[in-house]
């Protein structure tokens, strides 16, 4: 059953996305709302700023402050940064894997649909009587103490999202096994295809110690359950524990992504195989193992005594080897290459001196001695975002540029690019280098204000000033997507003309069943082989037949509208006759939606080999 037929009109375009389970869809849902909660969570930084750019200033009150500074750190971390990755994951891997979809694609729409009503619940905490107050870690000691139902919208909104951010690392996992192409061995798989794999190898082991630390909270909050209440026999340094088990993963969740698409920016715009490719693939199986090694690192300043202090500052400096590696093997990537600055180039050349410095510093705060000096000052926030921005975040720009020809196929504008990128770098460094000198001058973190003549004013004022160089950035950038849009100007399916890997053998944007034929691995870099051999396609490896595709399916949406109801009916239960018939409700329709998702026969549908031939690639429709 299939036909020409294409769909018109808002309303059905709406349709669509709500109901797809379209790999290559689902990429772009990824991106709209995190790129929307990435720029929530940039206003919000740009807040503590203001606040922070002049002494006694009183732009928000304290209150307001410790709202501010909470939900801009969990909305970067579990908002944007990881659905962004997300986003370029879902548009990429398959392709690079040379699949036809993933292996779960209802799950990966039902993951996306969790993670997209838990952001969405978290952020209602500003209009429903305020929001979590007490920072993105949210300590019990604090979390207990939290007047008002801020931490409720915290806990019940992080376990939604947390669930739909485990089932999309489960779909990669199993895609990577299972739905590689003739002659794809893992010795032969993409750097961001490898790094992907190991990044969903740690959501599976690292999200579950969150999901415990959530309920034990939810249940201290609401039914009095005291697992963190020291007077009643719990004990706060739990969800410590609790929270870094996952939290030092999370770090990894994030960068090894991100070195996945600087590793193949860098080998594609230096026209060369990545250098030492095995040990690179072998220092992010490392990292991803001693990630569960170091969490109390962040813990020195608790009293874990001399002996556990000792051995996770150990295992901390032992992960900035593998770290090494990385960093050694993209110079020598470079090094000969033909290299051709364009802007994702520009991004990764500026990402290796950016995240060695963040890494520096990561050793210095491994040194459980000198840490009870740094701990809890700027020196630790500037590592931090030397970390995450010189690493991650300079990977998502990357690879919007570099991935949006073949997510859109159309070119965003390398000119505004280039403005996008010096802006976004100055003001980066602007923020945070100086931050360390507020850290070793004594600033602690989290304040809402500071003194005059402590020596503190030129230091947040220049962090300041870069803060606006990074908006402005941000804003160039919107600017450049909306140009492009606009013009929409077609480009072929090697836009950038140095394409190595499977992605870059297909139409951009890619047909909705991605290869006609599966492709034929014959080595590293398959894409670049056939180009040496003069051939402008990928050789098959079957013949043609007929592609057995999966329908889309409105009910991961209807899941995930029932957990994002029943949590508000949780929340207001005590407060509201209306909150437990709400819970009730809530969950009947995610149970409801289970159940006819098990009693409905839905066998997806087949695209007919003669409807293939037609090379146009319409984009064929059940």
């Amino acid at each position: 059953m299939s036909t020409y037929a294409q769909k018109k009109g808002v309303g059905a375009v709406l349709w669509d996305y709500l109901t797809t389970v379209d790999h290559k869809k689902i990429a772009i849902l990824y991106l709209i709302a995190g790129g929307f909660f990435f720029v929530l969570g940039g206003l919000e930084a740009m807040v503590i700023r203001i606040q922070l750019a002049i002494p006694d200033n009183n732009f928000v009150s304290a209150g307001f402050y410790n709202e501010i500074l909470t939900m801009h750190g969990t909305t970067m971390i579990f908002l944007a940064a990881m659905p962004l990755l997300f986003a370029f994951m879902n548009a990429v891997v398959p392709l690079q894997i040379g699949a036809r979809d993933v292996a779960f694609p209802f799950l990966n729409s039902l993951g996306f649909w969790l993670f997209f009503f838990g952001g969405v619940f978290l952020n209602l905490s500003w209009f429903l009587g305020g929001a979590p107050d007490a920072g993105w870690t949210s300590y019990a000691s604090l979390s207990l103490a939290s007047e008002g139902h801020g931490i409720d919208f915290y806990v019940l909104g992080l376990q939604i999202s947390g669930a739909g951010t485990l089932i999309a690392g489960i779909n990669f996992l199993v895609t990577i096994i299972n739905m590689r192409a003739p002659g794809m061995t893992y010795m032969r798989m993409p750097l961001f295809t490898w790094t992907t794999f190991v990044a969903s190898a740690l959501i599976l082991f690292a999200f579950p110690p969150l999901t415990i630390g959530l309920f034990f909270m939810m249940f201290d909050r609401m039914f009095g359950a005291n697992f963190f209440d020291h007077t009643m026999g719990g004990n706060t340094v739990i969800w410590e524990h609790l929270f870094w088990i996952f939290g030092h993963p999370e770090v990894y969740i994030l960068i090894l992504p991100a070195f996945g698409i600087f590793s193949d920016i860098i080998s594609t715009f230096s026209r060369k195989r990545l250098f030492g490719y095995s040990s690179m693939v072998f220092a992010t199986v490392l990292i991803g193992f001693l990630g569960f090694m170091v969490w109390a690192h962040h813990m020195f300043t608790t009293g874990l005594g001399p002996i556990a202090n000792a051995i996770f500052a150990v295992a901390t400096m032992a992960i900035a080897v593998p770290t090494g590696i990385k960093i050694f093997n993209w110079l020598l990537t470079m090094w000969g290459g033909s290299i051709k600055f364009t802007t994702p180039m520009m991004y990764a050349v500026a990402f290796v001196p950016s995240f060695v410095a963040g890494g520096v510093t990561g050793v210095m705060l491994a040194a459980a001695a000198a840490d009870y000096q740094y701990h809890d000052t700027y020196f630790v926030v500037a590592h931090f975002h030397y970390v995450i921005i010189g690493g991650v975040v300079l990977a998502i720009l990357a690879a919007t540029h570099f991935y949006w020809p073949k997510m859109f196929g159309t070119m965003l504008n390398e000119f505004l690019g280039k403005i996008t990128f010096w802006l976004f770098l100055i003001g980066f460094h602007l923020t945070f280098f100086i931050q360390h000198f507020l850290g070793l001058m004594g600033m602690p973190r989290r304040i809402f204000t500071f003194l005059p003549n402590q020596g503190l004013e030129v230091g947040n004022f220049v962090s300041t000033v870069g803060a606006f160089f990074m908006a402005v950035a941000v804003i160039v950038l919107l600017i450049n997507v909306i140009i492009t849009s606009v013009k929409n100007e077609r480009v072929g399916n090697d836009p950038w003309g140095d394409g190595r890997t499977l992605e870059w053998a297909v139409a951009s944007p890619p047909p909705f069943y991605n290869f006609k034929q599966l492709p034929l691995t014959r080595g590293l870099d398959p894409y670049w082989i056939e180009k040496m051999e003069g051939k402008k396609e990928m050789t098959p490896a079957e013949p043609l037949g007929d592609i057995h595709m999966p329908n889309g399916s409105f009910i991961p949406f209807m899941i995930s509208l029932g957990l994002f109801i029943a949590a508000f009916g949780a929340m207001y239960r005590v407060d509201y006759a209306w909150g437990l018939p709400v819970l009730i409700g809530g969950m009947l329709v995610t149970f409801l939606s289970m159940f006819v998702r098990s009693i409905k026969d839905d066998h997806g549908f087949h695209i007919h080999k003669e409807d293939l031939t037609d090379d146009d690639d319409k984009g064929v429709k059940a």
